[in-house]
């Protein structure tokens, strides 16, 4: 499996579309997902700590 390296503008970006309505939920998440979110999330979490 490849791992992504995450784009936070390019999340805010995918986030942003939903939010406007251009792209329906399913594919945010999905966008998020593959885009790295959660690892972007678990870092900020080890950082925090």
């Amino acid at each position: 499996m490849e791992i992504t390296i995450p784009d936070p503008e390019k999340l805010l970006a995918d986030w942003e579309e939903w939010e406007s309505g251009v792209t329906p939920p399913g594919r945010v998440m999905s966008n998020l997902k593959t885009g790295g979110l959660p690892i972007l999330l678990r870092s900020l979490i080890e950082e925090a700590s």
